[in-house]
């Protein structure tokens, strides 16, 4: 018998999951179900501002946004989250740059770069995993190739950035990239004067890049991630059915018990009419539902109900139905609903037994907490008036 009610608590609570409500099955904050290699893959696309900070200048002003310094360009990106909070991009950046020498020196140069960055999205590490967030603060570093088109130079580069995704849609996203960028000073291939204070015996001298790109990030195939169940808060839920199904077997036995008295206890038929009505008006019947559930949990709950469907049709006198939800899982309109539904399943299995249906009042008084424990609470009631 104990292992049965284990059974039925089980399939109690995976259907009570199943169904589409407020309450969810209980999940881990920060863990997810690992997905396929060909899940969560983006491409991006945007635009560059761009300001080159050369190793040789002398004299120039730091402003970023000065035309001294000011180049434009583009880029495109490919990249995969491998877990909501550790991710790799590919990017490709045109850049025209500025060889900043001196306040009247600053030609223009043409330049590529394409970089592999590794990206850390911080807001799911630090806030755990939500798909309808909508900023996502991702630092990155990165390490790259870069070519100087105009003067056929090439070097390392290295990068780190903070990307910025904010939500448009599940799968479009608006992103913007400020970062900076550093390769060795003889990338933008500037003269060395006597100006510059340039000692390559005695130090590395960097040219720099500090940018900022706006776009717009698409993503494709499955983009999100399903989150791991809370086993210890599922065993808790359970505990709960399984603790539910043996006061429904106890109030069943006590009943059982209470009638068997009654037969044996049984007067002449003008004082057991009497005592009958007695007992039987005002007295309550409990049919138990699980969790999220309108449909009857054991059908044991209904023997008592039995009894009073057949005083009502040989009374002609009317039954009450009274729903009931537990108030702990589910908002107060999904309550009202479900302790409605289950007020209509009990008044339907009494017409099923020759009840009058006109003789049948339901009512539904949402969540409630007035057994323990809260579970008690799932059920519907029946009286005879």
């Amino acid at each position: 018998m104990k292992k049965l009610m284990i059974a039925l608590a089980f399939v109690g609570l995976s259907t009570g999951a199943a169904m589409a409500q407020d309450t969810e099955v209980p999940v881990k904050k920060y863990s997810v179900a690992t997905n396929s290699f060909w899940a969560n893959w983006f491409v991006s696309v945007g635009m560059d501002a761009n300001a080159f900070y050369s190793s040789q200048e002398y004299g120039v002003n730091k402003n970023p946004f000065s035309t001294k310094r000011g180049a434009l360009g583009f880029d495109v990106a490919v990249g995969k989250w491998f877990t909501p909070g550790i991710g790799l991009r590919t990017k490709f950046e045109g850049i025209w740059g500025k060889q900043v020498n001196t306040s009247e020196n600053h030609p223009l140069f043409t330049s590529v770069n394409i970089h592999e960055d590794v990206m850390f999205n911080l807001s799911n590490m630090l806030f755990g995993y939500n798909e309808k967030r909508v900023w996502n603060f991702i630092p990155y570093v990165g390490i790259g190739w870069i070519r100087n088109c105009s003067g056929n130079s090439n070097d390392i580069s290295y990068h780190f950035g903070l990307l910025n995704n904010f939500r448009v849609s599940k799968r479009v996203q608006i992103f913007a990239d400020v970062n900076i960028a550093a390769a060795e000073g003889s990338l933008d291939c500037a003269p060395v004067d006597v100006f510059s204070n340039y000692d390559k015996f005695k130090h590395r001298h960097w040219d720099k890049k500090l940018g900022v790109s706006v776009g717009v990030t698409y993503n494709l195939g499955k983009c999100t991630w399903d989150k791991v169940p809370d086993v210890d808060a599922l065993m808790a839920m359970n505990k709960e059915q399984i603790d539910a199904l043996n006061a429904s077997v106890k109030e069943q036995q006590d009943e059982n018990a209470r009638l068997r008295d009654m037969l044996a206890k049984q007067k002449p038929v003008a004082e057991k009419v009497v005592e009958t009505k007695t007992q039987l008006v005002g007295t309550a019947a409990s049919v138990f539902f699980n969790i999220n559930s309108a449909k009857v949990a054991s059908r044991k709950d209904l023997v008592a109900v039995k009894e009073l469907a057949e005083y009502a049709k040989a009374n002609n006198a009317k039954i009450v139905v009274t729903g009931y939800a537990d108030s702990k899982t589910g908002s107060a309109a999904y309550n009202q609903a479900l302790s409605q539904k289950r007020a209509d399943t009990v008044a339907a299995e009494l017409v099923k037994m020759g009840v009058n249906r006109d003789n049948i009042v339901t009512e539904a008084k949402g969540g409630v907490n007035n057994l323990s424990p809260f579970s008690y609470n799932r059920r519907a009631t029946v009286k005879v008036q």
